[in-house]
């Protein structure tokens, strides 16, 4: 009981280290603010940061070191928690290091780089933080829904979610990480990295480092339960779900205009007025701006603190659906409705998209 409650204490500091940034950058701290794009931006400048930013990072890996203790002390039942801990673990890192693509997690630029990949990338076994900047901002942002443009929906693609495609095609390719194909492609996407440019076997072998870290630090359990098969199978999966729930991929509505305007058409928003599930969503798998990709697709250079307070001031987007896989609106089921009547069979060019968002 003692190591046990060890890893339960190491949960509750990781958690509180986290909470000293979200108190730093709250909307809410001083001076009340408005809500237009002004104000927040000058909030954001005001509040930016080298030092808290860090202790968020920290917070999350000292939480998954405590996530290990349990899955080594806890017993089967602990295993399972522990693994779909790792994994929404893995999916808040990935989005905390997408603000750092994005160059707004900390004030310095050469920073931002160092902090994703030295507490996400490398461990995790991601792309270069360059290369993924210019997948994510410079291929996707610009061309989000564009077929042959937009990376992102050339993976889509890729898994079978075409025009065409059949309700059983469908559903398979939005549980594409969990299956043989899409695990197998997990470990090839793994082990490519190796053959990668520079520092390329030193990428490949960070999860192999990681994985015998936690083996011997914690234990077996640990190294299986809690970092293997998360980043194998379920946070792969959790990353594809949030991907699913960006835009409206199959079915955009072009628009032009301002960037408001133009994501007001090809952006979809979750759960609008169902505070419990936004807020299980949010500690899960849709953290941080996640749930708000229409107000980050508008303005990219706003950081998460701010995007429920930006989507406040912004018109749209108007499909703003209350459940994903069930109900006439929900996300899951208008995709598959968009792909049976779709024209065409393009698939465009894969990329490793669900490391991007």
């Amino acid at each position: 009981m003692g190591d046990l409650s060890a890893g339960l204490v190491a949960i509750v500091v990781g958690i509180a280290l986290r909470q000293i940034d979200r108190w730093w950058f709250s909307r809410t701290r001083g001076r009340p603010t408005s809500d237009s794009l002004r104000a927040v931006m000058r909030l954001q400048r005001e509040r930016l940061n080298d030092v808290t930013p860090i202790l968020l990072l920290l917070g999350h890996w000292v939480e998954f070191a405590g996530w290990c203790v349990v899955a080594v002390h806890g017993g089967p039942w602990a295993w399972v928690l522990a693994a779909f801990a790792g994994a929404a673990k893995f999916r808040h890192l990935q989005e905390v290091s997408h603000f750092a693509v994005h160059g707004v997690l900390v004030r310095s630029l050469r920073l931002n780089t160092v902090l994703a990949e030295v507490a996400v990338h490398l461990p995790l076994g991601f792309v270069p933080v360059p290369v993924r900047r210019r997948r994510h901002v410079r291929e996707h942002h610009p061309n989000a829904t564009v077929a042959g443009a937009d990376p992102n929906l050339a993976e889509l693609h890729a898994a079978g979610l075409r025009p065409g495609a059949t309700t059983a095609r469908c559903l398979r390719g939005m549980a594409h990480p969990l299956t043989p194909s899409g695990a197998y492609g997990t470990v090839r996407a793994l082990a490519a990295l190796g053959r990668g440019p520079g520092a390329g076997r030193l990428r490949a072998a960070g999860p192999v480092v990681v994985t015998a870290a936690v083996a011997a630090l914690f234990g077996w359990d640990a190294a299986v339960f809690a970092f293997a098969l998360p980043r194998l199978l379920l946070y792969p999966q959790l990353a594809w779900m949030s991907l699913l729930v960006e835009h409206r991929w199959f079915d955009p509505e072009r628009l032009t205009g301002p960037p408001a305007a133009v994501e007001a058409g090809r952006c979809l928003r979750l759960y609008p007025r169902n505070t419990l599930l936004a807020l299980l969503a949010r500690g899960t798998w849709l953290p941080y701006g996640d749930l708000y990709h229409f107000a980050h697709s508008a303005h990219p250079a706003v950081r998460w603190n701010y995007l429920p307070a930006l989507e406040r001031s912004l018109h749209g987007p108007a499909y703003r659906p209350q459940a994903l896989p069930w109900g006439d609106s929900a996300v899951l089921r208008r995709h598959c409705r968009a792909l049976a009547t779709a024209p065409g069979t393009g698939t465009g060019r894969v990329a490793s998209a669900h490391q991007d968002a």
